[in-house]
């Protein structure tokens, strides 16, 4: 039957502005389904690490929406091969990457990459961070950073990283640039063999992250000088930050946060950064921030803005130390 505008039906309403009424409240529905299916979060490195943070929230996350988080370890290429994946999947909001600090670190390397970190990524929000413990052998004569600084330009000190280029060697790289002291690069391949290598007295001193050596430090076999965070960290309150110590402008750590293919719609952004912030209220706050991590979710805008300054950050660093691509 056609109808006319001016037609009413039999509620007395006009039938033109029930099609409008109808067609408003489709798309707001349309959103409420999200999700709808499981949610694909891909780690940029295997199991271990990144890995535990992201499943511990996910879990919690896919209990508060009713769907599963499922989660895709794609590890090689120094996390190229994760985020490139995630570049390229259907910007729907089922296809989500985990990211961390090496994520900034890849994208600030002059090397071409197979996508923008900024341009074909949106942002969904910063989860937290975990920072480094500035640590040296037992058997060195240092007992605090200045200590250490003055003991370094004397004799330069070995220091060890998980890795060449990656965040550790970086964050290396600009303490030795603002204290004025050279050092040594030895790189391992990985946290285990660096943690090792420094617990054998093998390497004097390490940047490692909280979880990683606060066992070894509570046990006297490392010694921690300082950490490197802008606060002093919760799990090690006794500890002086590398700011307080004299190194001013000192920060660094690794990072967490989730981002999306450019383009996923700005419904599911917000539904995801809802509930990661939703999940940090409850019990496990208490389990992520008993692995050494410092909880600050954040909105979609303040991560973005936080990973381009990541970005330029470290470009500067890699420029001054001279460091070739990893």
């Amino acid at each position: 039957m056609h109808l006319h505008p001016g037609s009413k039906n039999i509620a007395g309403l006009p039938c033109a502005l029930l099609v409008l009424l109808a067609c408003s409240v489709a798309p707001a529905a349309a959103q409420n389904t999200y999700p709808s299916r499981p949610i694909r979060v891909v780690i940029q490195f295997a199991p271990g690490g990144s890995d535990v943070v992201a499943r511990i929230l996910c879990q919690k996350m896919g209990e508060s929406l009713g769907q599963p988080f499922v989660i895709d370890n794609r590890p090689g290429a120094a996390g190229v091969i994760g985020a490139n994946i995630v570049a390229k999947a259907a910007p729907d909001g089922y296809t989500t990457l985990f990211a961390t600090a090496s994520f900034a670190v890849t994208s600030a390397f002059a090397r071409p990459l197979p996508y923008d970190a900024i341009k074909d990524f949106d942002s969904i929000g910063f989860i937290g961070s975990q920072p480094f413990l500035l640590l040296v052998h037992p058997s060195v004569q240092a007992q605090s950073v200045k200590e250490y600084i003055a003991l370094s330009k004397v004799k330069p000190l070995n220091f060890a990283s998980a890795g060449a280029g990656g965040i550790g060697h970086l964050s290396q790289e600009l303490f030795h640039h603002l204290v004025g002291v050279k050092a040594t690069h030895v790189p391992y391949k990985g946290t285990g063999p660096m943690v090792t290598a420094l617990l054998a007295g093998e390497v004097p001193s390490a940047f490692i992250n909280v979880s990683g050596a606060g066992p070894h430090v509570r046990a006297g076999r490392m010694r921690a000088l300082a950490v490197t965070s802008a606060k002093r960290a919760t799990s090690m309150p006794e500890l002086p930050t590398l700011a307080e110590s004299g190194v001013a402008g000192f920060e660094s750590g690794t990072w967490y946060g989730l981002t999306a293919p450019r383009g996923t719609p700005t419904a599911a952004i917000n539904v995801l950064n809802r509930e990661i912030a939703a999940a940090l209220k409850t019990d496990t706050r208490e389990k992520i921030a008993g692995l050494g991590v410092e909880l600050a979710p954040t909105s979609p805008k303040e991560f973005a803005d936080y990973l381009r300054a990541e970005i330029v950050k470290w470009s500067k660093i890699i420029k001054i130390a001279g460091i070739s691509e990893p």
